[in-house]
C-alpha cells in the first residue's frame, strides 16, 4: 500500500489506522491535525479511520512562538 504523506510517498506492508501511523512515527495525537484526502478527521476518529492505497495524508503540527 502506498500513501502520500505531506507530499512524500511511503509504502506500507499492512493496513494502518491513523492512530497506528502516528504511533509508528512517534507523533502525539493531541499535537496534530490530520487531513485525509482533503478532509479533516476528528481526533476521536483516528483509531477507526483506516488508510488505503493511494490515500493522501497531511499532518499539521501546532507550533507556538513569538
Amino acid at each position: 500500500m502506498v500513501i502520500t504523506i505531506n507530499g512524500q510517498e511511503l509504502a506500507f506492508n499492512q493496513e494502518l489506522s491513523i492512530t497506528d501511523f502516528l504511533d509508528t512515527k512517534g507523533i502525539k495525537q493531541d499535537a496534530v491535525v490530520v487531513e485525509l484526502n482533503q478532509e479533516i478527521i476528528p481526533s476521536e476518529q483516528y483509531h477507526t479511520t483506516w488508510l488505503s492505497h493511494k490515500d493522501r495524508l497531511e499532518i499539521l503540527r501546532f507550533v507556538g512562538g513569538g
